[in-house]
C-alpha cells in the first residue's frame, strides 16, 4: 500500500456558473481500521479560496499550518488577499522544495479569481501542477471519482445543482472504496459567500 493511501481520502472540486465547489469525505483511518469520522481535509484559506489535502494525515495538518502562515505573511507584506493562481504557485514551490523528502499530500485548489471566474487546480506530491476547467479529483478512490464526475458534470451549473452533483459523485464513489467515506462535507464558493453543507453517508 502506498503511503498516500495509508489514511484514506476522497476530494473533488468542480466548477459551475460563477461558482465553484469542493467536497471531501470525513474518514480518518489506519489502513482498513477506522480511527475517526470527523477528520478535516478541506481548509479555508480566504473567502474565495479553499484547498483540499488528500494523503498522509500528519502531512495534511502540517501543510495546513504552513500554508496559513505563508498566506498571513503574504497579506501583511502585500496588503491584499492571495489569488488562487498565486496560491497554487506558492504551494507548488513549497512541495518542490521538499522533493527529496516530500509531504505525502496531493492538494486540490478551488476558488474564484479576481474576475469572479472559477479556478481549479491540482498537483502531485512534488508540486507538478494540472489545471482544469471542469473538475479535479484526488484521494484513494480517484478512478471512481473521475467516472462519477465525467458522468454527472455539465457546464455552467447553478450553485444548487453544483452542490447536488458534488454530493452524488462523492457519495457514490466512496461507497466502493474501503479507505474513504463516513459522510462528507461540501463547500460552494460564490461571489456572495460560502455555502457549507454536511453529507450523511454509509457508516461502514
Amino acid at each position: 500500500m502506498s503511503i498516500l493511501e495509508y489514511n484514506g481520502a476522497a476530494i473533488i472540486a468542480m466548477s459551475g456558473k460563477d461558482c465553484v465547489g469542493i467536497a471531501s469525505d470525513n474518514r480518518l483511518g489506519i489502513q482498513y481500521q477506522t480511527v475517526a469520522m470527523d477528520f478535516k481535509k478541506i481548509f479555508k484559506m480566504n473567502d474565495k479560496l479553499f484547498v483540499g489535502l488528500a494523503g498522509l494525515a500528519t502531512d495534511v495538518q502540517t501543510l495546513d499550518q504552513l500554508l496559513r502562515f505563508r498566506m498571513n505573511l503574504y497579506e501583511l507584506r502585500e496588503d491584499r488577499e492571495m489569488t488562487p493562481k498565486v496560491f497554487t504557485n506558492l504551494l507548488s514551490n513549497m512541495l518542490y522544495e521538499k522533493r527529496f523528502g516530500p509531504y505525502f499530500c496531493e492538494p486540490v485548489i478551488a476558488g474564484l479569481d479576481e474576475k469572479g471566474a472559477p479556478y481549479l487546480s491540482t498537483m502531485d506530491l512534488i508540486g507538478a501542477q494540472a489545471a482544469a476547467k471542469d473538475f479535479v479529483v484526488a484521494g484513494t478512490c480517484e478512478g471512481n471519482l473521475y467516472g462519477m464526475c465525467e458522468t454527472l458534470y455539465k457546464p455552467d451549473m447553478e450553485k444548487e445543482e453544483l452542490f447536488e452533483t458534488l454530493a452524488q459523485a462523492l457519495l457514490a464513489s466512496v461507497d466502493r472504496d474501503a479507505l474513504s467515506g463516513w459522510g462528507g462535507v461540501v463547500h460552494i464558493i460564490t461571489k456572495e459567500g460560502v455555502i457549507s453543507r454536511e453529507l450523511k453517508g454509509r457508516q461502514d
